[in-house]
């Protein structure tokens, strides 16, 4: 056969000799609490992983637990990812407390560096004050919501509800994934907590590992199914490809944070107030605008109580009015009342991360009360400074006649001359004083009469 047909053969047979390359794995950090931002980088991090044919997605967590919209968001794309997820809680210190426990169920492997733990995953607001405390399926919580009566009964049965429904929700992930059902209740409804080496003996994770490098050393060979399909890991050599979050998340991230949207909006707020006082600057309206939007935006997607919003706007709205009607303070002091319980209660959530700081509510009350003062006495100054222009201060003032006159003449009045008139002769440089102002012609009367 000649060489060149040879040649030809061998090109033909090179892709099925070559050895195939490995697909790649991606490599998910999360780190601190879960949010909006977290389920965005998390979405966006499986569909970029399914884009590039990767064969596994690890999800490196620690995390105090976070927004149950959140968490349920990033579950829901756990479980319809047809790339296999591999929630890894490291490194050493770590924890998947709370909302953490839940996507460990969740994900395909469960696996926990040594001195991590997990667990504590009872729902947040049941523990929040008016939540029926902790006992939510103990036989003594029972006892108690049966005595329990009027708001407190009502209480108890929201917390019962609340503890059922995470129950029935971790242990459908857990029959799912075939770990330890029982124990996830427990971290539910007991808020118990478990080592990684506690983890690996109940079943509760399906492995120890170092770093991720040893994860993926662990996973070589292991069979996982996702979206209805089997496939079998190779990653003894692989290298993880880590997936930084987009400027799109970093921004989320920013402006979800209760305490950045919580000045947004009042930034939005004042600014427009001077806009509309200020008719024609555009400028602070345009400010105006955009951090408002921004900021209902972000509260769209927080555990926000409107009635916190309402005594906010109500706040505002009274202190405003102390500057234009004489409330001699009820306005502002009210106002400032309002505003502070409306910051305090905005953010309906007790979860570490996730609420308005109270310094930071307080310092801003403390700051328009004292902006408020401010002009107020600066007001109240104005009002008793005594008039030094104008039609009222011209009554009452004194000049001199710079010509004899038997009913109308001239005089200086401040330095200025002026047409009088008077209801009696008159001489020049004698002193007279304002008594009326008719347009531009001063009535006089003489001083020496007057004082007589």
């Amino acid at each position: 056969m000649p060489w060149h047909k040879v040649l030809i053969a061998l090109c033909a047979l090179w892709p099925a000799l070559a050895p195939a390359a490995t697909p790649p794995v991606m490599l998910l950090t999360v780190n601190g609490a879960i949010g909006p931002a977290t389920a965005d980088y998390v979405h966006r991090g499986i569909e970029v992983a399914e884009k590039q044919g990767a064969q596994l997605l690890v999800l490196r967590m620690d995390t105090p637990g976070g927004l149950d919209t959140s968490m349920r968001a990033i579950i829901k794309d756990i479980l319809a990812s047809p790339v296999p997820v591999a929630a890894f809680v490291a490194p050493g210190g770590a924890r998947a407390a709370s909302a953490g426990t839940y996507i460990l169920y969740a994900a395909h492997v469960a696996a926990m560096a040594p001195a991590t733990n997990l667990g504590a995953a009872t729902p947040v607001a049941i523990g929040a004050p008016g939540g029926g405390g902790s006992g939510g399926g103990t036989k003594e919580g029972e006892k108690g919501d049966k005595s329990a009566k009027g708001a407190g009964g009502e209480a108890a049965t929201m917390t019962r509800k609340q503890v059922n429904d995470a129950s029935a929700y971790i242990r459908g992930l857990a029959q799912m994934r075939g770990r330890n059902a029982e124990w996830a209740e427990r971290a539910v409804r007991e808020a118990v907590s478990l080592s990684a080496t506690e983890a690996l003996k109940m079943k509760v994770v399906d492995l120890v590992a170092e770093d991720v490098p040893d994860l993926l050393r662990r996973l070589d060979g292991r069979r996982l199914k996702a979206a209805e399909q089997e496939r079998v890991l190779q990653t003894a050599d692989a290298v993880a490809v880590a997936l930084e979050p987009d400027w799109r998340t970093r921004f989320l991230s920013v402006i979800t944070d209760p305490s950045i949207a919580y000045i947004l909006i009042l930034v939005g707020i004042y600014a427009l107030i001077f806009e509309f006082s200020n008719p024609g600057l555009v400028f602070p309206g345009v400010v105006g605008a955009i951090c408002i939007l921004i900021a209902l935006y972000a509260f769209h997607m927080l555990p926000v109580n409107y009635a916190g919003l309402a005594l906010i706007l109500v706040g505002i709205a009274f202190m405003a009015g102390e500057l234009f009607f004489p409330a001699y303070g009820s306005l502002g002091i009210g106002g400032a009342i309002a505003f502070v319980i409306g910051s305090v209660i905005l953010i309906d959530t007790d979860i570490p991360g996730y609420g308005v700081s109270l310094s930071l509510v307080l310092g801003i009350a403390a700051a328009g009360a004292a902006f408020l003062f401010l002009v107020l006495g600066m007001a109240l100054k104005a009002h008793r400074r005594p008039v030094v222009s104008g039609r009222e201060e011209l009554i009452g003032s004194t000049g001199e006649v710079l010509e004899d006159c038997e009913r109308e003449g001239w005089a200086r009045v401040h330095s200025e001359t002026w047409r009088i008139r008077s209801s009696s002769p008159l001489k020049a440089g004698q002193r007279v004083r304002v008594a009326a102002l008719d347009g531009l012609l001063l009535d006089v009367v003489a001083e020496s009469k007057e004082g007589a």
